[in-house]
């Protein structure tokens, strides 16, 4: 496993388009290359850049059919947008991204930081496990009217966090139609391996958690208890989330868009301990290579 330790390093490895198609070909085939037509295992490249298969002649490029399809930006600098989007603990905006890099329209960045952001969900990726608190919050600023469950103009995201002796573990969260037992109860069963602990508040919409194969703890709210201390690992990571979507989004959300900043919030807390941002690179690169394209239109 091959990946840039920090900023120099990644200049150093990545100079040229060549060197990036190269990294990208190391990735794709990393059991060794194989044709997409006849499956044999040896090809020569053509002076184009192109991988072709010695049997077949079938061309293969390493971008095609990738997050990268059709890219009018150099892989050079999409390389850079990634290694700057993941580097930064905060993250990034379409315009901060802009300025950095020189792209030339806020479009463009934008375009891009959203393509990214959906390498951010591994639809591999384990469950979470053991003991777990499950919450609801409501996303897009202030509004008037009814606050909590029934307020209206906002989007409805449930969250569930792993809990740990020593804090909190891995986090996910996910916009859902409603505050029903249905929405909340597929949310968990998607989230969380049957078998583990499930701590709710006192909301009814919980009650039929025990029937989906769950263990079931429900802390009760008293009139002198902080809404805070009810769920505490809950609370943390959702306020962790707002104070995040406030500082580097200025609290941009719209229902269309809401989950892949989730999953970008998601994706950023669960690896917070990780001490290389290279490895974290590496990451977006893999899951680059098996994306399908996003068109600007579908974005």
């Amino acid at each position: 496993m091959r990946y840039p330790k920090n900023q120099l390093d990644l200049e150093h490895m990545f100079q040229s388009e060549q060197d990036c198609i190269n990294y990208l070909f190391e990735i794709k085939y990393i059991d060794g290359f194989a044709c997409d037509i006849c499956n044999n295992k040896t090809y020569w490249k053509n002076n184009r850049g192109l991988f072709v298969c010695q049997y077949c002649k079938h061309e293969h490029s390493i971008t095609a059919n990738t997050i990268f399809h059709k890219s009018k930006l150099p892989l050079t600098l999409l390389f850079r947008a990634i290694w700057w989007m993941i580097g930064q603990k905060n993250g990034v905006s379409a315009k901060g991204l802009q300025k950095i890099l020189g792209i030339g329209s806020y479009e463009t960045a934008w375009n891009w930081l959203h393509k990214f952001r959906r390498l951010m969900n591994n639809p591999n990726r384990n469950k979470l496990s053991e003991t777990v608190e499950v919450d609801e919050t409501y996303l897009g600023g202030t509004k008037p009217g009814k606050r909590g469950r029934g307020a209206e103009g906002k989007f409805k995201v449930a969250v569930a966090v792993e809990v740990k002796d020593n804090g909190t573990g891995r986090i996910r969260f996910e916009t859902i139609e409603d505050v029903t037992s249905k929405s909340l109860l597929n949310f968990i069963k998607n989230n969380v391996y049957k078998g583990s602990i499930i701590i709710t508040d006192d909301w009814t919409a919980y009650k039929n958690v025990p029937k989906c194969g769950y263990k079931f703890r429900t802390q009760s709210s008293k009139k002198n208890m902080e809404i805070e201390e009810v769920l505490p690992n809950a609370h943390r990571a959702i306020s962790l989330l707002k104070r995040w979507l406030i500082g580097t989004h200025q609290n941009y959300t719209s229902a269309d868009k809401l989950q892949y900043y989730l999953d970008e919030f998601t994706f950023r807390y669960n690896r917070r301990k990780s001490t290389s941002r290279g490895l974290l690179f590496y990451r977006i690169i893999e899951q680059s290579v098996i994306h399908s394209p996003v068109k600007n239109s579908e974005l």
